[in-house]
């Protein structure tokens, strides 16, 4: 069972790659990928909580174009922060975490995001999602794979998993996986996730990987 599941995701891979060819990348990828720089990386992230990648790309943008460092961020007056980053959702709670997060990063890091994911994890309101994706996409390093609803939901659709949240996900995402494919799942499953196989109501009728999963937990499709 486990080597055709092996060999299950190998054909899941190559066909997605196909697939997101014409999608836009996820926005903390992207920033990664021009930018790299995990300050950038770990903030946008944490803007893109619960917001839509069409929002966070603009105000993480912003954001940066007047702090683009944890020393000027910290320095920065909340209320400016909050009139920046206004548009995603819970404003209010991030711009006091991600100015929380700036002091301690200068307070106890030298001013320099760790580069380990247990460190990373210590910056309060960072979870084991946003320390993966700051790992994977802003210090270039493919330990670890990062899961949103996206990843979440579709490797259970495909039953690779059985988990009940997120984090069970990555874990076993990271026991079943091989290693080879940890750099591109996040980003095939985000892409996957936001133009084909959405939350609710997928649309099956146009997934190249149609014949290859089982679709557990689908009530309704397209």
């Amino acid at each position: 069972m486990q080597q055709n599941k092996i060999k299950n995701i190998s054909k899941i891979i190559t066909l997605l790659k196909k697939e997101v060819k014409d999608f836009d990348n996820p926005v903390v990828s992207k920033i990664g990928e021009i930018q790299k720089d995990p300050f950038k990386v770990l903030i946008s992230c944490i803007l893109s909580l619960r917001t839509q990648d069409r929002t966070t790309g603009p105000v993480s943008l912003k954001l940066f174009q007047v702090a683009d460092t944890p020393k000027k961020l910290a320095k920065m007056p909340l209320k400016k922060i909050q009139n920046i980053i206004r548009p995603v959702n819970y404003y209010i709670t991030k711009s006091k975490r991600i100015k929380e997060i700036a002091k301690n990063i200068i307070k106890k890091y030298d001013g320099k995001v760790p580069n380990n994911f247990d460190e990373l994890m210590k910056l309060k309101g960072v979870g084991k999602k946003t320390a993966a994706i700051t790992m994977v996409y802003g210090h270039q390093k493919s330990d670890y794979i990062p899961v949103d609803v996206h990843v979440h939901v579709i490797s259970n659709r495909l039953g690779w998993i059985k988990t009940k949240n997120a984090e069970q996900t990555m874990d076993e995402l990271m026991r079943i996986v091989p290693r080879k494919y940890w750099g591109d799942l996040n980003d095939l499953f985000v892409l996957h996730g936001q133009n084909v196989c959405v939350t609710m109501s997928p649309i099956c009728s146009k997934c190249i990987i149609r014949q290859l999963c089982p679709r557990i937990g689908v009530a309704r499709s397209r």
